[in-house]
């Protein structure tokens, strides 16, 4: 059974830096992951990151990746399904059946977005629908979007979409938008803005790209409503199974509490990204990278004193 000193559970921008700051610390780990670059390798184009003007999410993570490789660590594609203690650490069962075992684990599985689950929704993910408004609203400059949910990450997603959008539909299903009152202010005032409530999006529909979304409750009389794009901002739910299984604390959202030195409940155990209760409203690749740096760094201090 192969055994190494940090497992590193997830191959996003948070369990990649890590590796990238253990390995300097000459802590031998290795990253499972289930997809190259994690969610932000899905991204159409990222544009906040510094020292890119524009580059693909699947194009940056792959040079993170080069990097971590380049320092002698091994990512495993193969994700991990079931954690446990061991009587030396931890063992770690992978899809594909194998065990490893490790003295320490980062978890760092992120979130998975909340899906509407209409027609449409999957076919055209990344030609018009989009779960990330400050990622992808600069690419409909002077378009029509919706933008799904009436909670802070829509009310501001569409505050953000309404400074490039002609036109920011902002549909929700209850009485009245449940955002920060600031937010929802802002909302209000912004003549680009145009709230509609009471109203479900029943499906998605277009040629190669979006062209329209159908509502279960009239608009104008119409129950189409000609949009570029759709941005589903419902939330987010922390990809927290592995977690669970160890008995880690987790907050009412489900989210892995953690300390300021991103150590979990569970000696030995750490966390660090968008599954962490740490700045959970502020999901973005540097402090998700961030997290990982301070987790892998606490990883070694953790192994010192061992």
């Amino acid at each position: 059974m192969k055994k190494t000193r940090l497992a590193i559970i997830g191959s996003g921008p948070a369990g990649l830096t890590a590796s990238i700051y253990a390995s300097r610390y000459q802590v031998e780990n290795i990253v499972f992951g289930q997809q190259r670059g994690g969610t932000i390798g899905l991204a159409h184009a990222v544009e906040n990151y510094p020292g890119f003007n524009s580059i693909s999410g699947l194009e940056l993570m792959g040079l993170i990746e080069k990097q971590v490789v380049g320092l002698g660590t091994e990512i495993v594609y193969d994700p991990a399904v079931k954690l446990a203690k061991s009587e030396t650490g931890f063992r770690v069962q992978l899809r594909s059946g194998e065990i490893r075992e490790a003295l320490t684990l980062l978890l760092a599985t992120g979130t998975r977005r909340r899906k509407l689950g209409v027609s449409g929704e999957e076919d055209f993910l990344g030609r018009g629908v989009s779960y990330c408004t400050t990622c992808d609203a600069p690419f409909f400059k002077e378009k029509r979007v919706a933008v799904i949910g009436g909670g802070d990450s829509a009310v501001s997603g569409a505050l953000h979409a309404a400074a490039f959008a002609s036109r920011v539909y902002l549909i929700y299903r209850g009485e009245k938008l449940r955002a920060e009152p600031i937010w929802i202010n802002q909302a209000l005032k912004n003549h680009r803005i145009e709230p509609i409530y009471r109203t479900n999006i029943t499906m998605i529909t277009g040629e190669n790209i979006v062209e329209a979304v159908g509502l279960d409750n009239a608009y104008k009389g119409e129950n189409k409503l000609t949009v570029d794009g759709v941005f589903i901002e419902i939330g987010g739910q922390p990809v927290n199974d592995l977690a669970s299984q160890l008995g880690l604390n987790l907050n009412e959202a489900g989210y892995i509490k953690v300390d300021q030195a991103m150590r979990t409940s569970l000696e030995g155990v750490f966390a660090a990204g968008d599954n962490t209760d740490f700045w959970p409203h502020f999901q973005q690749m540097v402090t998700a990278q961030a997290q990982g740096a301070v987790a892998a760094t606490s990883v070694y201090e953790y192994l010192q004193q061992k």
